[in-house]
């Protein structure tokens, strides 16, 4: 009895030694699978710049909520993913996973959420909504602040092709070239103030640069404008060439596009195409009645000629010898009267002069003596004119 005793004791230690090493195996195991399972946000992470970076992938800026964002459509994101294939790579395990279930991790992760366009009333002379619409609006199918919690929220957080819109909600990556930008854009902040000390060839070369800039911008404006005008009237079509050149909001890919969108409004009137035609014909006369003439030219030319020239020929070699010349004219002037001011303070004040008292008798044969010359010279003056009369 003892020894079996001994062996049922003996046999529960070992029990208990094998649970203890089997111990932490288990959890060993247990956490395994949770390491793997932790990268998958980094992952979703790097599919989502990845797709984000891709140039196939059509998207657009808008302005949703005060911010700008960069969205794209549930159907380009569908097609996008047909035709690249080889993205899903880096999802690894979720690869196989359906282009809805892809996007509904994305918004569930808070990399992407769903937009809704802002206007969804057609405007006047508009046959369809905008395609690319350029405000938008979290998508929600009640009020806003109706939500009882955050899951109802994601709950209308899904994907779907038909006029769906997506704003990727992380920031991009920063490419070497904006990181250059970045330093050279405070240089030539730098370099412009420092315009008025260049040499006169630098600001001749920078002035002429820029003038060609801004009339070449100008010239583009008025033919595209004059282009418009044309068409709109003869054919009531609404060309604009460059479309998004006026745009606060967009790509320098969108800034320099040429070819002008497909007109989705309705034909105008020839009334009114017809009106407007007259209102610019006589803008231009009037302009033309009024311009200035040959010698009005002349002077505004030679004001703007000496504002340029003063602005080139400007250095600060002239400004400081201007400013030694004043403040030398300046010490002269000062030497000039101080020395006046001694030489009269050190010289003896004249003597003064004491009226001379009043003579009645001296001022009585002055008056007599001046009335007898009058009559000597009236008399001389009368034999004068008897000699001339005897003599004619």
């Amino acid at each position: 009895m003892a020894g079996k005793g001994a062996k049922a004791t003996a046999a529960k230690s070992a029990d208990k030694d094998k649970g203890k090493k089997a111990g932490p195996v288990s959890r060993s195991s247990r956490s395994a699978p949770q390491e793997k399972s932790a990268p998958k946000k980094d992952v979703y992470q790097l599919f989502a710049e990845k797709v984000r970076d891709n140039k196939q992938l059509e998207s657009r800026w808008a302005i949703m909520q005060e911010t700008r964002v960069e969205y794209f459509r549930g159907k380009d994101f569908t097609t996008f993913m047909k035709n690249h294939p080889e993205v899903k790579e880096i999802l690894g395990p979720d690869k196989d996973l359906e282009v809805e279930d892809i996007v509904n991790t994305l918004l569930t992760k808070n990399l992407v959420i769903r937009c809704d366009r802002v206007m969804k009333t057609l405007r006047p002379g508009k046959k369809k909504l905008s395609s690319w619409p350029a405000h938008l609006e979290i998508h929600h199918l009640c009020d806003k602040f109706s939500y009882v919690n955050h899951a109802q929220f994601f709950m209308e957080q899904v994907f779907t092709e038909n006029d769906g819109f997506y704003a990727w909600m992380f920031l991009k990556r920063r490419t070497l070239w904006q990181t250059i930008l970045s330093f050279v854009w405070p240089l030539f902040a730098l370099a412009v103030c420092l315009f008025p000390v260049y040499p006169y060839q630098c600001k001749i070369v920078v002035l002429y640069s820029c003038a060609g800039a801004l009339l070449f911008i100008v010239s583009i404006l008025l033919l595209r404008a004059a282009i418009f005008g044309v068409l709109w009237v003869l054919l009531g079509k609404r060309v604009w060439f460059f479309p998004n050149i006026n745009a606060e909001e967009t790509t320098f890919r969108e800034l320099v596009r040429f070819w002008p969108e497909k007109d989705e409004g309705e034909r105008p009137k020839w009334t009114s195409r017809l009106f407007y035609a007259l209102v610019a014909v006589l803008v231009i006369l009037l302009l033309r009645h009024h311009a200035p003439d040959e010698a009005a030219r002349a002077r505004y030319q030679k004001k703007v000629s000496n504002i340029i020239d003063d602005v080139l020929e400007w250095s600060p070699k002239l400004a400081i010898s201007g400013m030694m010349e004043k403040n030398a004219g300046a010490n002269m002037t000062e030497t000039s009267n101080y020395t006046s001011g001694t030489s009269s303070s050190n010289a003896p004040p004249p003597p003064e002069e004491t009226p001379a008292e009043a003579d009645p008798d001296f001022d009585a044969e002055v008056e007599i003596q001046t009335s007898s010359d009058e009559i000597q010279d009236s008399d001389e003056h009368a034999d004068d004119m008897r000699k001339r009369s005897s003599e004619v």
